[in-house]
């Protein structure tokens, strides 16, 4: 803001040279820088050299009076206040001075406080109206600031690569950029070049642009901060047209006082990567039924040739053609576990979708694996709690698969005699399952790694354990499927638990 200063340059044009010092020596009492001048033609060459803000004029003088040196003050500068004095003070003669633009008059004579109180309220006068300018000009810079700022923000918008779009609280389109259009394949002929209609806004409902429920009502929950900033920024995956794949990240826009004023929701085309995952995941596919069915072949015959091991053969040969058989059902476990996350990540894995009582589907498992639990000398046990677990709806298949894993390896992490539980209950609005052991355990620098595809941990406990580094990336993609969450707790040498939650 320009600064506001208190002092007062005033000139003072009086003929009665008693007066004019008289005035001088009130005015410099008060803090006034005072100028002094006889007659009009003086007062004229002081303005000439100096800049004044009040001028006190006597009417009747000599020469040049006090009514035509005011107007040409005036014309010289409007802005000085002018005071007349006069000893002829009449009704008529204040009138006229007023019309002119005079501030005040003083009628001769005067005493020194009416003095005072004029010019003190002439310099309150000048004073706001310096303030008052100077915010005006304040005003005007921060308008100019904050257009170029808004230029310069489109400017920058225009040129990303990146499509962008930002909505008010409201879920309406109030700013968004070429790129944005052209990634949704739209026409941009009715848009400047900010990105904006020709009626300089574009405040329309994101649905008038994209065609996605699901992603509107995304978008509307962050416009209006329903979605906690603090969270993970959500995703959401579009396609447009059937052959291009968009994913679009939001955020909610968040002022100073932390109220939400809006999203800002960028894009990014995936349709190479989807391609790619597409040939990906049909090659595996490919292999994978292409070696399954002469691997099975192999595995039934090296079966076959240890069923009719002759008592000739030495020991050495006989081992040889148990790991042999042991490899190859290495390798075919390896096939389906590879076909299966084929299937989950072509959203082909839950076809059959039915009503299923979890309780019943888990007793079913432990009892089928309690052979193999009993064959290492472990106890394998199902607790239901006392509730009632309602009825959960999914594909039977993909929830023996995630359970069926957990516990088959909690009985092969566990050493012989080992306890291993596997409990149901009600979770407020989710079915928990956890399943417990009390084997080797998990060291907890490898917690974060576990659910990466082929990642095992490996120390002297379990390096003789096969696998294919699968069965939890198997889970887990199951589990998210249904929106659940699966998550440990385990500790080197005491044991671990997984605990599945299950949205009802």
């Amino acid at each position: 803001m320009v600064e506001i200063t208190d002092s007062l340059k005033i000139l003072v044009v009086d003929d009665e040279r008693d007066i004019r010092e008289g005035i001088e020596r009130i005015l410099k009492r008060m803090d006034y820088t005072v100028f002094k001048a006889s007659q009009g033609d003086e007062a004229l060459e002081i303005l000439k050299n100096e800049t004044v803000d009040l001028a006190i004029l006597d009417l009747k003088m000599p020469g040049m009076d006090g009514m035509e040196l005011h107007q040409r003050i005036r014309d010289i500068d409007e802005n000085i206040i002018v005071i007349i004095i006069t000893g002829y003070a009449t009704i008529e003669t204040a009138i006229e001075a007023m019309k002119q633009g005079a501030y005040d008059f003083i009628p001769k004579p005067f005493e020194p406080e009416h003095l005072r109180i004029v010019v003190r309220r002439a310099h309150e006068k000048l004073r706001l109206k310096r303030e008052a300018e100077a915010l005006q000009a304040e005003r005007a810079r921060t308008l100019i600031d904050l257009d170029m700022e808004k230029s310069r923000i489109r400017t920058i918008l225009e040129s990303l690569p990146t499509a962008v779009v930002v909505t008010n609280t409201s879920g309406e389109v109030v700013l968004m950029n070429p790129a944005f259009l052209k990634s949704l394949d739209l026409d941009d002929s009715g848009l400047d070049n900010s990105g904006l209609d020709n009626s300089g806004r574009a405040a329309k409902k994101l649905a008038s642009y994209v065609a996605d429920a699901g992603f509107c009502e995304m978008v509307l929950k962050l416009s209006k901060g329903e979605l906690d900033a603090n969270e993970e920024v959500p995703s959401y995956e579009l396609t447009v047209s059937g052959t291009k794949y968009l994913m679009a990240r939001g955020q909610p826009v968040i002022n100073e006082n932390n109220e939400c004023m809006g999203a800002v929701v960028t894009f990014a085309n995936i349709t190479s990567l989807k391609m790619l995952d597409q040939l990906k995941s049909e090659f595996v596919a490919k292999v994978s039924h292409e070696l399954r069915s002469p691997l099975s072949t192999i595995h039934e015959q090296l079966a076959l040739v240890l069923k009719e091991t002759s008592v000739n053969e030495t020991d050495v040969d006989q081992h040889l053609i148990e790991r042999a058989k042991e490899k190859t059902h290495g390798l075919i476990s390896l096939i389906g576990d590879l076909l299966d996350l084929s299937r989950i990540e072509a959203g082909g894995i839950s076809h059959n979708i039915q009503s299923i009582q979890i309780a019943d589907l888990l007793k079913s498992i432990v009892d089928f694996l309690g052979i193999r639990a009993q064959s290492k000398k472990q106890s394998l046990s199902f607790e239901l709690a006392s509730e009632q677990l309602p009825l959960f709806t999914a594909d039977p298949m993909a929830l023996e698969s995630i359970f069926g894993n957990l516990i088959a390896n909690a009985i092969n992490y566990s050493p012989k005699g080992a306890e291993i539980k596997v409990k149901a209950a009600l979770a407020e609005k989710f079915i928990k399952v956890q399943v417990i052991d009390n084997g080797f355990g998990i060291a907890p620098k490898y917690h974060d790694q576990i659910f990466e595809r082929f990642y095992r941990v490996k120390d002297d406990n379990t390096r003789y354990i096969t696998g294919t580094g699968l069965g939890l990336p198997i889970v887990k993609g199951l589990v998210d499927s249904m929106n659940g969450t699966i998550s440990l707790d385990s500790a080197v040498g005491k044991g671990t638990t997984f605990t599945v939650l299950l949205p009802v």
